[in-house]
């Protein structure tokens, strides 16, 4: 790993103010960010990132690449839960384990967001169907948890049927969000959509700088209920992501040669999700523990990938062109 890289990473302004937030909640400060305000800012970073994408894609014609990429990142999403979960099933309950794979196999909008920023550190474009790809990262893997949950636990009932679960999936705000704001950038007129280009793009990274301090006080809050479930599980939230990460890092070398877009890859396949499949999972295993899932992925995984897994995917493709 390039070290140069990884300082410069760690001095990044959104990064600090992330560390800000955890040090605001170990030392008890009444620091905080409203939760309306909190909402706020996500649905903007989701708008933001969905219609700069559907604006780049509007001037690009749809190849073959997009077309790979797209099955490329179904083939992540259904792939990682179904490995994980045999791993975890030896240690935790089915249900458990079935929505901790389902949370490693999605994807996190803000760990995406970061690696965007990192990118454009690096003066690295990425192109504006990663966004749908993203996007489309989300189902896949809470389908795939449902599915070993129901296999193997006869007893597991769900409040809904498996093809509600998929559509509260789909119709999730953050993913509903993303991808309507891709599909109003593709339609836009191009004249029109430089009017809000000033909201779009220059106050990008002051609104990702608050959020990333309630992440921080939010992290530092979650992780205290983390720690009765032991050492396994803390090792696998640094672990699995890290091998995910750079094996997409490595292999995506083998039919994309585009820096910035193996890089996402590398980021969606390493992040874990801690909104969309929460929420799925009240519905699909009520009895399966948020205090488990929730924290593994906001409290190890997420502060793993921005400090350390940012550098270190950067630092593979790199060195494998």
């Amino acid at each position: 790993m390039d070290f140069q890289i990884l300082i410069t990473n760690l001095s990044n302004p959104t990064l600090l103010f992330f560390l800000l937030g955890i040090i605001a909640t170990l030392v008890k400060s009444d620091l905080e960010i409203p939760p309306s305000s909190s909402k706020f800012i996500s649905l903007y970073l989701l708008f933001a990132i969905g219609f700069k994408g559907g604006q780049e894609l509007a001037h690009s014609p749809f190849t073959i690449e997009i077309f790979y990429s797209i099955l490329f990142g179904l083939f992540i999403s259904a792939l990682i839960p179904f490995y994980t979960f045999f791993i975890l099933k030896k240690k935790l309950s089915i249900s458990n384990a079935g929505a901790v794979a389902a949370t490693y196999g999605s994807v996190s909008a803000v760990t995406f967001v970061s690696a965007v920023s990192f990118l454009e550190l690096q003066n690295i474009h990425f192109d504006g169907h990663m966004v749908a790809v993203m996007a489309l990262m989300e189902s896949p893997a809470i389908i795939v948890g449902v599915v070993l949950m129901k296999h193997y636990d006869k007893g597991l009932k769900s409040s809904e049927k498996t093809s509600s679960i998929i559509k509260h999936s789909i119709t999730n705000g953050s993913v509903l969000m993303i991808l309507g704001s891709l599909i109003i950038g593709i339609i836009a007129d191009s004249k029109q959509a430089e009017g809000i280009k000033p909201f779009t793009t220059d106050i990008f990274k002051g609104f990702l700088a608050l959020f990333l301090l309630e992440m921080g006080m939010v992290t530092a809050k979650r992780i205290s209920s983390f720690r009765k479930y032991g050492l396994f599980l803390s090792i696998f939230a640094i672990v699995v992501p890290a091998i995910n990460g750079c094996l997409v890092a490595y292999t995506s070398g083998f039919f994309m040669h585009d820096i910035g877009n193996r890089f996402i890859f590398s980021i969606l396949a390493a992040s874990a999700s801690y909104i969309a499949v929460p929420a799925a999972m009240r519905i699909a295993a009520p009895s399966s523990d948020p205090g488990l899932y929730i924290p593994m992925a906001l409290g190890v995984t997420f502060p793993f990938n921005i400090t350390i897994g940012l550098p270190l995917y950067y630092s593979i493709i790199t060195n494998t062109l």
